[in-house]
């Protein structure tokens, strides 16, 4: 499976924000769409990636204030990108070893969509499912002669 069929899936929704923004906005949006995370977007390109890890550090740095604590002053400045070719294998590899929950996922400059660890999860049980499917299927209907030998 490639990372081109996970975004198909799930779709290219993207949630962003810009640099500028209050963190607490951001934090609002994330909480409000049930997301972990929002791409950062300056003038019609990915500036950076925020997400709740970001957050907690900055309120463990703050001891809980972020009134006037912008998007731009957290935020990850350059995440790791995927690329819809790239397979889903490669794609858990790079997010385990980096310790990213939230893996952007762009075709040059162009962003596709963002891929999360629990997408991966959720591709990874579908396509074992539909595996599993097939090997019953194929061990019900073998031929008698395959089944005496």
């Amino acid at each position: 499976m490639l990372i081109r069929d996970i975004l198909n899936l799930k779709g290219g929704t993207v949630f962003s924000v810009a640099p500028g923004a209050k963190v607490s906005d951001a934090v609002g949006i994330m909480v409000k769409n049930d997301i972990g995370s929002l791409v950062v977007m300056e003038s019609g390109v990915m500036a950076g990636m925020l997400t709740f890890r970001e957050v907690l550090k900055a309120l463990a740095a703050r001891h809980g204030n972020l009134d006037d604590l912008r998007v731009g002053e957290v935020m990850v400045k350059d995440p790791i990108r995927g690329s819809p070719d790239e397979t889903i294998d490669h794609l858990r590899a790079v997010m385990t070893g980096n310790h990213v929950r939230y893996l952007p996922v762009s075709d040059g400059d162009r962003l596709l969509g963002l891929i999360s660890f629990h997408d991966v999860a959720r591709a990874v049980i579908r396509e074992t499912s539909f595996e599993n499917r097939l090997l019953k299927r194929y061990i019900e209907n073998r031929p008698e002669k395959e089944r005496a030998g």
